[in-house]
């Protein structure tokens, strides 16, 4: 798999990498026509030779790549994976920044902190039938139900039929020939037509407040609801101000949580814009409507959930804890969670546009220069020469200097 990725990356060239190496293909018939005219019209040999010395191919097609090159090492050491350099550029052009919520602007270690019981139900009842049904499920809000049973010493052996995992929704299974199901508002009481009562859904919002709730139904009747803490990761509202300053101009959540846990914690981190209660499909959507509105569009998610806006995202980065779906469909693979990765990316892929466009003007400058000199017959084809070839290893040793310091 490293095999292949390192040989995808190979055909994920920058446009900047693409252009050098198209334009040097194209001035090599300039060179050769620039000698020829010029021992035609001089009758000098040295002349015609000090123009052949001159190829614009060496300093665009070896300095160029190398900046491109040294930043994906760079990125490395910062424990980034990027697979092409084209997503390197993507980054540095991107004016919004869409992301997902749990396990990205979130802790990927949810608890359980609440249980509220119904119906004459125990805490402990409720909980142990939580974890039976979560325990199949890799989502860290299902982890962190399974982990709170653990945590109390309660044992939920399967007493349930095939479990059905419904994507964004929740799990539905059969228990002793009753139907359970689990998951959001939206899946157990839109989807599956569950009641309650609504003096105890306000009891609920009362007692959830700030937390997500995660609903417990049989046979139709919501029996328990878990409330569920998942905190703000450290140091978010301070990467999303310094991604603001870098300029990016638009930094949004999408999330399937509900819309009071949604506000919190966009108002925590500082994002511009939050949408709750989505639908894979919904995020989907939303991406694809703001890039058709000419936005640069980067995705940054986690799960199974994301990966649908991830592949669509002018650039989708994913986060190195998550899915593996979410890691393959991304461009770009964070392994550390720390939001600060994606500030010191941006800065790094600035870099080499700037990099980039100061080499091509370099080259370019000094090649033209030499050209110049090689026809008027001020330099030697031995100085030509040594000034073209000294000039391409320059540049590429100052291209294969670090972007962060």
């Amino acid at each position: 798999q490293i095999v292949a990725m390192i040989e995808h990356s190979e055909q994920m060239k920058s446009a900047a990498e693409s252009k050098a190496a198209n334009l040097a293909d194209k001035l090599v018939p300039y060179t050769f026509a620039g000698s020829l005219l010029s021992l035609i019209l001089t009758r000098n040999v040295t002349r015609a030779l000090s123009v052949l010395m001159v190829d614009f191919s060496c300093a665009l097609k070896l300095a160029m790549p190398l900046a491109v090159l040294s930043a994906m090492r760079e990125a490395g050491r910062e424990h980034i994976t990027v697979k092409g350099g084209k997503f390197l550029e993507t980054i540095a052009r991107a004016d919004t920044i869409v992301f997902d919520k749990t396990g990205t602007l979130t802790r990927a270690c949810p608890k359980v902190v609440r249980i509220i019981p119904f119906s004459g139900h125990r805490e402990t009842e409720m909980l142990r039938l939580a974890a039976c049904l979560e325990e199949h499920f890799p989502h860290p809000v299902a982890r962190a139900v399974v982990n709170a049973a653990r945590e109390r010493g309660l044992e939920h052996r399967e007493r349930h039929a095939a479990v059905e995992y419904i994507v964004a929704h929740g799990i539905a299974s059969s228990i002793e020939g009753r139907r359970a199901i689990i998951g959001s508002a939206h899946f157990v009481f839109e989807d599956e037509g569950a009641q309650l009562e609504s003096n105890i859904k306000e009891r609920i919002e009362s007692q959830t407040q700030g937390l997500s709730p995660l609903y417990l139904a049989v046979d139709g009747t919501v029996v328990g609801v878990l409330g569920i803490e998942d905190p703000l990761k450290p140091g978010v509202r301070e990467a999303i101000a310094d991604l603001h300053a870098l300029g990016v101009k638009h930094v949004v959540m999408l999330t399937g949580d509900s819309e009071r846990t949604a506000e919190r914690i966009a108002r925590e981190a500082g994002v511009d814009e939050f949408k709750a209660e989505l639908l894979p499909e919904d995020k989907y959507a939303y991406v694809e409507q703001i890039k058709c509105e000419g936005r640069h569009v980067a995705m940054v998610g986690d799960g199974v959930n994301d990966s649908p806006a991830l592949g669509l995202a002018d650039v989708g980065l994913a986060m190195g804890g998550g899915s593996d779906i979410a890691k393959e469909v991304a461009d770009i693979i964070l392994t550390d969670t720390d939001l600060a990765a994606i500030v010191r990316l941006r800065r790094m892929s600035q870099g080499l546009i700037d990099r980039l466009t100061s080499s091509y003007s370099k080259v370019m400058l000094t090649n033209s220069a030499l050209l110049a000199l090689g026809i008027t017959g001020t330099i030697t084809p031995q100085a030509s020469s040594l000034l073209h070839n000294g000039s391409t290893i320059a540049y590429s040793l100052s291209n294969a200097k670090a972007y962060l310091r």
